[in-house]
């Protein structure tokens, strides 16, 4: 297949500078560490890459732990137990990309806990997303249509042949496919008689033969005995599929509002790979744009990817129970978005309130050992080699070093004033790079 041009032309070379590993891998993952920007600058882009978006082999260890967190959340039947399964995967799987993918779709298809009420549907629902997410979302679709989650979070069993319930066929089109405005309520309607009896028994999906609409059903210029597989499909072959999950995939992974020749630009791409992630992932992460300018700093960090990712860069272990604890209270509760359109994010991650609240968690994180995510960056020999002083290494490992003039000088004069030994005055200085305005930005 023919390699992207125009917009998503890929960069030439396969240097990968310091800055350039720091900024791919900060949207790649939840956080760096010094240790991952080093090998990435030594292997490359094209290295680098495969190995983001090809499954890695886990550790034993991990394995381990993995599934002993996964038993404790399906014995306690708690929600917060579940969480801290995957939270463990976001900071120690081998494949961060992955799981910065299954958080994505996770958002995508919003379901909550709150009306779910079952560990094991959650659990099933993000095994899914995981198996997909460098997949295809052409059957990650099919298969959120029949995932028992979703179904009692849409009210499934409530669709029935005399009384269709729209509420699965409109989020089918509005949130998961197609956006508003690119369909019609009487599409709606349509669709929803094709997932007549599509119900849930014994907590399994269960095809209700004798509550489907068996009659002719019309959606996008197509009639007949269609079903809810069949409405699938088609709005897949619609081209604003693409064009939605290509604005949804550069809007969390490069800049918050992409015009529309970008959205253009990867939508071909999606469909030219026919939703298959890996190759649209490998494109999108290894194009100019990516590399752009404007994509520098374009992206307001979420609350996971500052919790996680600023426990990343410090290194140490974290109590990741805390961690998932904060980002709940900067406003993302695993499990549990607020509403069927999941976490709109951007902005609406950022007000006075909430700045206030992530300058408190920074100095836990910093000063408080008790969290356990402090490491001593003075010591840690892959962290010193970031950087031949004290702030370039700070800004390297925290701001991929793109801290303004006026920051790198409040810095600068931080260091030659502040009093302490090393030890504290490196922490302080990671307090202070991690309450600047320029930390809130990936």
């Amino acid at each position: 297949m023919s390699r992207p041009e125009g917009i998503l032309a890929p960069v030439e070379g396969d240097k990968l500078t310091r800055r350039n590993a720091a900024h791919l891998l900060r949207r790649a993952q939840f956080g760096v560490s010094a240790a991952e920007i080093l090998r990435a600058e030594k292997d490359g882009l094209a290295a680098t890459l495969h190995r983001l978006t090809t499954i890695q082999e886990e550790t034993e260890d991990f394995s381990f732990t993995t599934r002993l967190l996964r038993q404790a959340a399906y014995d306690t039947g708690d929600i917060s137990d579940l969480r801290a399964w995957w939270l463990h995967r976001m900071h120690y799987s081998t494949n961060p990309l992955e799981e910065k993918l299954t958080l994505f779709w996770h958002n995508h298809f919003a379901t909550s806990f709150a009306k779910v009420r079952s560990v094991p549907h959650m659990a099933a629902q993000n095994d899914l997303f995981r198996k997909e997410a460098l997949g295809s979302f052409r059957r990650m679709l099919h298969g959120i249509s029949k995932d028992v989650a979703m179904l009692i979070w849409l009210d499934g069993n409530a669709n029935r042949k005399r009384h269709a319930n729209e509420n699965f066929a409109r989020e089918v089109m509005e949130l998961f496919s197609l956006g508003e405005g690119n369909y019609t309520e009487d599409d709606i309607k349509q669709a929803a008689k094709a997932f007549t009896g599509w119900h849930v028994r014994n907590d399994r999906f269960w095809f209700n033969a004798r509550q489907h609409d068996d009659g002719d059903k019309s959606l996008f210029g197509r009639t007949g005995n269609l079903d809810g597989g069949d409405v699938i499909d088609l709005c897949l072959g619609r081209p604003s599929c693409a064009e939605f999950l290509a604005y949804k995939l550069l809007r969390r992974f490069v800049l918050e509002q992409p015009d529309k020749a970008q959205v253009k630009a990867l939508a071909g791409r999606i469909r030219a790979h026919d939703f298959a992630m890996t190759l649209v992932m490998r494109e999108l992460f290894s194009s100019r744009l990516f590399f752009s300018g404007p994509a520098r700093a374009a992206i307001i960090k979420s609350p996971l990817d500052l919790v996680l990712g600023s426990a990343r860069a410090l290194g140490g272990r974290p109590n990741l129970r805390r961690l998932g604890s904060a980002a709940a209270r900067l406003g993302q509760d695993l499990f549990q978005p607020p509403s069927v359109k999941g976490w709109e994010g951007g902005r609406l991650w950022i007000n006075s309130a909430m700045l206030l609240q992530r300058a408190n968690f920074a100095a836990e994180l910093v000063l408080k050992q008790s969290m356990g995510t402090i490491g001593d960056l003075g010591s840690n020999r892959q962290n010193a080699s970031l950087g031949g002083t004290t702030m370039d290494h700070s800004l390297t490992l925290l701001l991929a070093g793109g801290a303004s003039p006026a920051a790198r000088k409040q810095l600068a004069d931080f260091l030659k004033n502040s009093a302490g030994n090393r030890e504290q005055k490196l922490r302080e200085l990671a307090h202070l790079v991690m309450t600047m305005p320029d930390y809130q930005l990936m």
